[in-house]
């Protein structure tokens, strides 16, 4: 009775054990199915990938390129532009210093008029005109005001 009763219970645990290594065996099939696809799929990715970065790779030496023209260009125009202000700029400011100087001597040597200007007619804006040939033309400065703020004080 002891000899069955060992015999059916090998015959349970091999018939156990046979089944795991069937779905073990299944298990593997699936596994090396997947590896696989997945290599044939991930080996033109891989390929794709490596264009893209080497063209990635192409386009960043073109603008490293065109990043150190456009730094040459302004240093340059730095200096031309260093070079002008040195050049013309002293000549220039004495220019308007002597222009501005003229004016106010011109300025002061015209006598103001003794007379007081009339009254603007009903219509006419009470802006100062100047007659030049035959012309007339509203004047481009007005006359200087004492600003004050509400407190009294100077702007």
């Amino acid at each position: 009775m002891a000899g069955i009763i060992v015999a059916v219970f090998w015959a349970i645990l091999v018939s156990f054990l046979a089944v795991v290594l069937v779905r073990l065996a299944q298990t593997l099939r699936a596994t090396t199915r997947l590896v696989a696809e997945v290599t044939e799929q991930a080996v033109p990715l891989l390929a794709d990938a490596s264009a893209t970065v080497r063209s990635a790779q192409t386009q960043l030496d073109k603008v490293d390129a065109i990043a150190s023209d456009v730094q040459e260009v302004t240093s340059n125009a730095s200096a031309l532009s260093t070079t002008v202000a040195s050049t013309f700029g002293g000549p220039l400011v004495k220019v308007a210093a002597f222009g501005y100087g003229v004016r106010q001597a011109l300025g002061r040597r015209t006598a103001p008029d003794p007379e007081p200007e009339p009254e603007p007619a009903r219509g006419r804006s009470s802006v100062r005109r100047t007659v030049i040939v035959g012309r007339t033309v509203p004047s481009a400065r007005g006359r200087k005001r004492d600003r004050r703020n509400p407190r009294g004080q100077k702007d």
